[in-house]
């Protein structure tokens, strides 16, 4: 996790240094509604390559956003679900949805 003496003292600056990457935030969108597995998330997601992704999910599990499950299966399963922390960006999220529909709306969805 982030150490908090390293954290910014803006509380925009520190919300934008866990979530700005274009990426991050379209796997926080996908897993607001549960856990996925690697796969699934990548589908989900759009075009983004397992490398990508991969290094982006260990930055949110090692910012307290994400966890990673790993059942003892052969072959093994993962998945990917949303901390209590990571689901404290819902609205953040949500406001994010509703202000780029109103965007679209009143701009023309290209």
């Amino acid at each position: 996790m982030t150490q908090e003496s390293n954290l910014p003292a803006c509380p925009v600056e520190t919300t934008l240094m866990l979530i700005s990457d274009r990426w991050k935030v379209l796997i926080l969108r996908d897993l607001m509604d549960g856990a996925k597995r690697f796969g699934e998330l990548q589908r989900s997601v759009g075009k983004i390559s397992q490398k990508v992704l991969t290094s982006n999910l260990r930055a949110m599990e090692q910012d307290g956003l994400v966890k990673r499950k790993v059942y003892a299966e052969v072959p093994p399963r993962v998945e990917y679900s949303l901390t209590a922390t990571g689901k404290s960006l819902q609205p953040i999220v949500d406001a994010m949805k509703a202000w780029g529909e109103q965007y679209q709306k009143d701009h023309g969805a290209r």
